[in-house]
């Protein structure tokens, strides 16, 4: 029986990578690139998208490594263990804007965005792993991922709404608070993900393969359910991240920049930040209300749904500053959907896991978790690369001059503000729809 000490323990896990490093990468990383450190959007789409196909190889060979690891520690809690500090200075240094010309500040944000993604696949395809090895209940594994989304959430709740004032208390210019903050950061990433690695534990022992083959990987693309949740894993990421990686731009020029209501600097973390806490409220109920509605597949279809319809409503909100409650209150209701079904598909993930075990006899738990984490930094980062694309179609500019200065400018502002709303409401709204259907054709039922 996991002890609360211990699901606590495994949330901090999360609250690293979900709450600190990923939740920054989404929200932050396409405006810092292009309005601050000084990539041209070509440069931040084609950089995400490189990045992309690097984790295409890397996400299911770390599935695979991982499984095959032996340790007095257990399978996956090393990866935790020592991967702990290299996540947290590499974040740290991603974040830092160097003195370079063009081809420099180039070279350097591809080597450390690579860098970040090979580390983050390190320690999180083994963290998702330890769901399950923890525990065989399967009430158990809902607790823990439920456990571990109000983790990542209550964590991004706290990042987001304290980032404009940790950027006021800094001061200096927006690459030196960025830098700082990075630091900062990562360096409580860090800790958290050592914390992790401690105070968890591995009761179950997977049925290891005697030796590497690529039949597991074989064994995968016959797996029906793991086909379309994968398919489904993609799409909440492509949901979530053509919101997150607009929103600093849509703040920026669809409102006229930051608002300030009763002494409440409303940027674009703490804009987001009001889906955070409501994404931590709703996944903390999540259990119950699957239990209620009887099926995690269900539960999974009415949450969608809840987000389609939320997304479609933004798009009719005036683009204007003095309908910023609005605007807050759509978000609101479109995280209940999005915080009911992130903990559904790591459980989901285990019960796929369960199924390949007993279909093949032989353990592929990381590799299967580990399409878990491709698909979030796959959905992500592609959603963010189309953002920069788009945006870049529709008239934004943006790269460093001869000097080392970052330089921005728009050829058509009215094009520019149009698909700035659309990626925030009609896109995501698009998503939705598209997970729904791949809900009604997921098999496992349970």
């Amino acid at each position: 029986m996991a002890t609360l000490k211990e699901k606590i323990g495994y949330a901090l896990g999360d609250a690293a990578a979900g709450g600190i490093t990923w939740k920054v990468m989404s929200i932050a990383f396409p405006l810092f690139f292009t309005n601050v450190f000084g990539l041209t959007v070509a440069d931040t789409a084609t950089l995400m998208l490189v990045a992309r196909m690097f984790d295409v190889i890397t996400d299911p060979l770390m599935g695979s490594l991982a499984d095959r690891t032996q340790s007095r520690w257990g399978t996956y809690r090393p990866w935790l263990i020592f991967g702990a500090i290299p996540l947290g200075l590499i974040f740290a240094l991603l974040l830092y804007t160097p003195d370079f010309g063009p081809v420099g500040k180039r070279i350097y944000a591809y080597t450390f965005y690579l860098l970040m993604m090979a580390v983050y696949t390190a320690v999180n395809v083994p963290y998702g792993s330890l769901l399950g090895v923890m525990t065989d209940n399967d009430n158990e594994k809902n607790q823990f991922s439920s456990f571990r989304m109000v983790g990542a959430y209550a964590m991004g709740f706290v990042t987001l709404l304290s980032f404009p004032y940790l950027q006021k208390l800094v001061g200096g210019t927006a690459a030196h608070q960025y830098a700082v903050l990075g630091a900062v950061l990562g360096g409580i990433a860090a800790a958290m993900t050592l914390a992790c690695g401690l105070l968890t534990k591995e009761r179950l022992k997977p049925i290891r393969a005697e030796r590497f083959s690529f039949k597991p990987f074989a064994d995968l693309v016959k797996n029906k359910p793991w086909i379309y949740l994968t398919l489904i894993g993609i799409c909440t990421n492509f949901f979530n991240g053509f919101r997150y990686a607009v929103a600093g731009y849509m703040i920026t020029y669809c409102l006229g920049g930051d608002v300030t209501v009763s002494g409440l600097i409303i940027n674009y973390t703490v804009f987001m930040t009001f889906g955070e806490v409501t994404c931590m409220i709703f996944g903390g109920l999540s259990p119950k209300f699957t239990e209620k509605v009887g099926s995690k597949s269900k539960a999974f279809t009415i949450a969608a749904v809840i987000c389609a319809i939320t997304s479609v409503a933004f798009f009719f909100v005036p683009m204007n500053a003095s309908y910023i409650w609005l605007m807050v209150g759509i978000v609101i209701l479109t995280s209940v959907g999005v915080g009911l079904y992130s903990p559904l598909l790591w459980s989901m993930y285990a019960d796929v896991a369960d199924y390949a075990t007993d279909t093949n006899g032989t353990s592929s738990t990381g590799l299967i978790f580990s399409s878990g984490t491709m698909a979030q930094k796959f959905g992500t980062a592609i959603s963010g690369s189309l953002v920069a694309l788009l945006l870049g179609i529709a008239g934004f500019v943006s790269g460093t001059n001869d000097a080392g200065e970052t330089i921005v400018s728009i050829t058509n502002e009215e094009s520019v503000r149009n698909m700035i709303w659309m990626l925030f409401s009609i896109f995501p709204a698009i998503i939705a729809i598209i997970m729904i259907a791949l809900l009604k054709l997921y098999p496992i039922k349970k």
